[in-house]
């Protein structure tokens, strides 16, 4: 019997449309014209090898230059699998988010919130054999946005996992459970299943909870198959 197991596709619903009228940002980047396939080079579909080694990690987010940043400390663990529940091992995730006060360290951000001098808001994890990663951070907060009006984005971690090469990097959202924002941010609900929208939220753990030091959070992501975490939002 041969051991090679065939693609399975994300079940229908289960992914963001690229054209989504809620989310205005969909009316200028999403495709008018079907997608054209071209044949990938070596370098695009086997490297670069992201590892430890050229890709320091930084794993606490929550200290800059020792000193703490404000907010609310979080710890964050999850597994990453494929659709048969097996490890995805040593693979590089990148995690960025707005500080507690809901902005990002980026020019382009223009909300009146404070900045924190000692919160950075990006990090690297990698994960372990078994497929387990976790980082320290501090809960994002929440801010507004120019999609319609009086928007705010709900509290949220973006994750970019990198596969062997560029071309198999993959982008989500990490959302925080009992956000009352989520029932009205369209970007959470340009997935249009409700089940694989919830898969896009953490769950409360407190396993992971470290006593007197921070709030714990399990987020597990699948690549691909049927119970595939919403991808490219």
């Amino acid at each position: 019997m041969s051991d090679i197991i065939g693609f399975r596709p994300a079940a229908p619903g289960s992914q963001p449309s690229n054209d989504t009228p809620s989310y205005g940002s969909t009316r200028s980047r999403h495709p008018l014209r079907p997608a054209i396939a071209f044949p990938h080079s070596l370098t695009e579909a086997a490297g670069p090898v992201f590892s430890p080694l050229h890709f320091p990690p930084n794993a606490d987010l929550s200290v800059t230059g020792g000193k703490a940043a404000q907010g609310e400390r979080i710890i964050v663990r999850g597994r990453i699998t494929d659709e048969d529940g097996r490890a995805v091992p040593h693979t590089m995730i990148e995690i960025w988010q707005a500080n507690a006060a809901g902005r990002y360290r980026h020019p382009l951000d223009t909300h009146d919130a404070p900045l924190d001098p000692h919160f950075k808001g990006d990090g690297r994890v990698f994960t372990d054999a078994e497929g387990w990663y976790q980082f320290t951070s501090i809960k994002p907060g929440a801010y507004p946005w120019r999609n319609h009006a009086n928007a705010w984005r709900p509290n949220h971690i973006h994750y970019s996992l990198f596969g062997p090469g560029f071309a198999t990097r993959l982008i989500t959202q990490m959302y925080f459970p009992g956000d009352p924002l989520l029932a009205l941010d369209p970007i959470f609900h340009s997935v249009p299943d409700e089940a694989a929208r919830e898969r896009l939220i953490s769950r409360f753990d407190l396993a992971v909870t470290r006593p007197d030091h921070a709030l714990g959070y399990r987020f597990d992501v699948v690549l691909r198959g049927r119970d595939a975490t919403p991808m490219g939002i």
